[in-house]
């Protein structure tokens, strides 16, 4: 599928301050990046640098003042999007050295205190069938609601509040998988099911399909993003490592706009 990305976002600088941005389409294997054009007004400074492992790029910019970022681009998913039923999870001695890290707990997600929990609710469950049944639990009982979470919002406060926006539908989804020993990392993204249309957020597991070894499959509890429509930003160990926008000084947002359709 080629899909058309539309977005943009607006912020204010006081005096000159640096800015990590990412919110380009990343070049991969299973997405080809047919053409893009961003556009950064007035930057006193504008660098790329490679994201997290390699998968995109990040843009410092230093700027003052009033700044635009505009970004189009149409790109080509070719993933595939097998049933989850049918994964098969690595023992922890088949996993490869790149995996290893995302079984870790990291700033947002807390593995370690889920663990009762994962092995109460999900000990009997094997296979992609462990997968699913989580991914069932966390679209059963949490629900989505805009504006019910903040920066600062952990997996485990929105397993206690039962509420939150794609980017805690992730992070609980990793903070289960990994309380199982499941590699699992935050992927940004853009997808046309996205409701309403925003910057997204998916978990992404490393799991056997098929005999290939191992690879990074996308799982959405939200149900929003079909793996196969779905064009990946950045990854990391959750949503502290792939922000959109992350300024190393104070920044009043004032607006942004994300538009994804099938290109016609």
């Amino acid at each position: 599928m080629i899909l058309q990305i539309n977005s943009s976002f607006a912020f204010q600088l006081q005096q000159p301050t640096d800015c990590l941005l990412q919110f380009e389409a990343a070049p991969l294997s299973d997405q080809r990046v047919i053409s893009a054009n961003t556009r950064v007004s007035d930057p006193l400074q504008f660098v790329r640098v490679p994201a997290q492992d390699e998968v995109g790029e990040r843009i410092w910019v230093r700027a003052d003042g009033d700044v635009e970022v505009t970004y189009e681009a149409k790109v080509e998913v070719t993933r595939d999007a097998p049933d989850m039923h049918e994964f098969r999870l690595l023992k922890p001695h088949e996993m490869p050295g790149h995996a290893v890290e995302y079984v870790f707990d990291s700033r947002y997600c807390q593995a370690d205190r889920m663990q009762n929990f994962v092995a109460d609710r999900f000990g009997t469950y094997t296979g992609g069938d462990k997968i699913v049944a989580m991914h069932d639990w966390i679209a059963q009982n949490i629900t989505y609601e805009p504006g019910a979470s903040g920066p600062a919002t952990t997996a485990l406060d929105t397993f206690g509040d039962r509420r939150g926006i794609c980017r805690d539908f992730a992070h609980v989804m990793i903070a289960l998988a990994r309380a199982s020993a499941i590699p699992a990392r935050y992927t940004s993204c853009y997808a046309p099911g996205v409701s309403p249309q925003d910057f997204h957020a998916v978990a992404e597991l490393f799991v056997e399909h098929d005999g290939d070894g191992g690879k990074w499959r996308i799982v959405d509890p939200t149900g929003m993003a079909d793996p196969a429509e779905t064009v990946k930003i950045g990854i990391g160990r959750d949503a502290a490592d792939v922000s959109f926008m992350t300024t190393f000084g104070f920044a009043q947002f004032q607006s942004n706009s994300v538009d994804v359709r099938e290109a016609a």
